[in-house]
């Protein structure tokens, strides 16, 4: 996908996907790349797509994330993962997790997303993201097919279980405010592209699900067989 300034005067940025947004920025022109998208794809054999995994925490998103980042690469694919804790230590580090904070967050993911997106990359980003309009709005960036949305669907007493970084311990003793799932809510999707159980079901057969759904799509080559 290309995007281009609707009015270069106002800095207002419009998206052939139809999403536009305004900017501060004034006399800017974007300037078209002369390898495209379409050329990546090409030489590389696969086309690049953003999967987007969100769920709450300690539902196994940077674990799927980095499971079938890991299977691609073993392919050959050209993909990275965008992990929501990495980004909080550079890009976002001046964010914290009020509702705008977190909406200001997705926003910036989005956008470096699709930039991957027109790399020709596999860009797999895995963070709560728990509010659909951020969602929507993520999606509303790209053209139909290159968002894929994977609910990493856990309940909210075996993330508690798991609980591998002691945050909800710390949210139900009151130390973390506007935690997900205890004291900010979580808004499933309603129809995402997948939903894997990952409260139950094993790593590696979430990762057979995630790859068979992204062959089925045309998004990679089917693995070869024998």
């Amino acid at each position: 996908m290309t995007a281009a300034p609707s009015n270069p005067a106002d800095g207002t940025m419009a998206s052939t996907a139809g999403a536009t947004q305004p900017g501060i920025a004034t006399n800017i022109v974007w300037h078209h790349s002369t390898v495209t998208r379409a050329a990546r794809a090409h030489q590389r054999g696969h086309r690049s797509a953003i999967l987007w995994f969100t769920g709450l925490s300690g539902a196994g998103k940077s674990s799927l994330a980095n499971a079938v980042n890991s299977a691609l690469f073993e392919q050959g694919l050209a993909c990275y993962v965008l992990d929501g804790d990495n980004v909080r230590h550079g890009l976002c580090a001046d964010l914290g997790f009020s509702d705008a904070d977190r909406e200001e967050n997705i926003r910036r993911i989005g956008e470096v997303a699709k930039l991957f997106l027109d790399a020709g990359v596999v860009v797999l980003t895995a963070f709560v993201s728990p509010f659909r309009a951020d969602r929507r709005r993520a999606r509303a960036l790209v053209e139909a097919g290159d968002f894929i949305e994977i609910h990493c669907a856990a309940d909210l007493a075996v993330c508690e279980q798991r609980d591998t970084k002691g945050l909800y311990a710390k949210a139900r003793a009151g130390q973390i405010k506007d935690f997900t799932g205890i004291s900010s809510p979580y808004e499933e999707p309603e129809a995402p592209e997948l939903r894997i159980n990952t409260g139950s079901q094993s790593l590696e057969a979430s990762v057979a699900q995630v790859l068979t759904y992204l062959e089925s799509q045309g998004v990679v080559p089917a693995a070869a067989e024998g």
